[in-house]
């Protein structure tokens, strides 16, 4: 079996959407010929962002080795002190952390791996598999969950910090073997964007789902509620902020036209609100879901809706609970953040292959791009923009109706789903990864193969 040093900063038990990514890879990799070594971090305290799931262990192979750095992450400096480091573009504690010691703990258990593969975010660890690869002699694949400095919902102090940004992950990508994306979008802008990587081999490898997780009978609810269920992270407390932030979007640190409130509950209650004025006898029936970690700003504008006794946060659930709800749910909320017309997106959210998985209908408030483009065709998607608070009253009216009358309008297109499944995506990543490979082991001087 081929030996992989996987990095990836983000890995089981803490949770989350990248986690999944990583978690998924390292389950499958191994069936088709490949054993991951991983180089992660220290468990860390449970936070809004790096919260656990303990289950998510499970799924990992017993033959595969986990190392973690020793030592502890560096405390958050103040929002001062860390602002001030962004103007000056001074490197944070957490690179002068971690990019020395991942890069040490690598060197230090590296022991015949032929291929090198990091998992962003965070970015640094680009920096720890290029020197990893300078080092040993291999070749290093960069998988980004995240499109970088090509993220149009990231917030830099100004365009030049954007643009200094896009200069060093063009440096830093042109010495990878291989660079994957996770939509087929990011891939076309990162060759439009970067000369330099014109000539580099870019392969697109979605986020997805996993099979086994949506195997098995449904238990069916008897509450008699039309549940709603959104899962995963709000963007309130961004979208909020980017709106006030006029001085960020003059110097450009912003990309034009981006509203991140959107991708949160706020538009939903408000259709939700006029809803329940067209037909009050819904109310009695209607119960609205966010499961996962929320801030006080997401409760607080929940709170003062006048839906608010209709909705329930249950907080972060296990992955396992997650899916059940996704399953059971008679509507599926998945929202996004506005664009102008004509531009498309070049994210995904990762709950969007679980929500097409789960079969039930999903109310999708997307932007122009791949997340539209792959819900017009999986059959259970009723969309609208990520603004229309009018399309929505609309889309939940007719699913309403329709739950009503215990009649289905709406059926997954399964053949498509399909290709969105982690054992498919992961003989994808395999393929790549055997076309890194010498043809022959014993001729390659690497110090891997010495």
């Amino acid at each position: 079996m081929t030996k992989v040093l996987f990095i990836a900063y983000f890995f089981p038990p803490v949770s989350g959407a990248g986690v999944q990514r990583a978690e998924k890879f390292v389950h499958y990799l191994p069936a088709e010929g490949f054993l991951p070594v991983i180089i992660t971090a220290r468990t860390s305290s449970e936070n809004r962002w790096t919260p656990h799931d303990r289950s998510l262990m499970n799924s990992i192979p017993p033959e595969v080795p986990i190392h973690r750095v020793e030592s502890a992450p560096p405390k958050s400096s103040s929002k001062m002190r860390n602002r001030l480091g962004r103007w000056a573009g001074v490197p944070s504690s957490f690179a002068r952390w971690w990019i020395p010691a991942a890069s040490e703990l690598g060197l230090r258990v590296a022991d015949g791996e032929l291929l090198i593969f990091t998992t962003m975010s965070p970015f640094e660890s680009g920096e720890v598999a290029r020197r990893l690869s300078a080092r040993l002699g291999v070749p290093w694949v960069a998988d980004l969950r995240d499109p970088w400095a090509l993220d149009e919902m990231l917030v830099y102090p100004s365009l030049l910090h954007r643009r200094l940004e896009m200069m060093r992950m063009q440096r830093l990508l042109a010495t990878a073997s291989l660079i994957i994306m996770n939509t087929p979008e990011s891939s076309r802008v990162l060759k439009a964007t970067f000369p330099r990587l014109r000539k580099q081999q870019v392969l697109t490898i979605t986020n997805g789902f996993d099979p086994a997780d949506f195997a098995g009978p449904v238990t069916p609810r008897t509450d008699g509620k039309f549940r709603i269920v959104h899962t995963g992270y709000l963007h309130t407390d961004n979208g909020t902020q980017l709106r006030k932030r006029r001085f960020v979007r003059l110097l450009g640190g912003a990309e034009p036209g981006v509203d991140i409130l959107t991708r949160s509950h706020t538009v939903l209650l408000d259709a939700l609100e006029q809803w329940c004025v067209q037909r009050p006898e819904v109310r009695e029936k209607l119960e609205i879901v966010f499961a996962g970690k929320t801030s006080e700003q997401d409760r607080a504008v929940a709170n003062v809706s006048k839906v608010a006794p209709l909705i329930k946060f249950p907080g972060f659930v296990a992955h396992h609970e997650s899916v059940a709800l996704l399953r059971t749910a008679d509507l599926l909320f998945l929202p996004m953040h506005n664009l102008p017309a004509g531009r498309l997106s070049r994210i995904v959210p990762g709950k969007t292959y679980e929500y097409m998985a789960a079969g039930r209908p999903i109310l999708a408030a997307v932007p122009e791009g791949d997340a539209r483009e792959f819900l017009k065709q999986c059959g259970t998607a009723l969309i609208c923009n990520p603004d229309d608070a009018a399309g929505m009253v609309q889309i939940l009216d007719r699913v309403y109706s329709a739950w009503s009358r215990r009649e289905s309008f709406l059926t997954s297109n399964h053949a498509f789903i399909s290709q969105f499944g982690r054992p498919e995506l992961t003989r994808t990543l395999a393929a790549a990864f055997h076309s890194l490979l010498p043809d022959n082991k014993k001729e390659c001087e690497c110090l891997a193969c010495r």
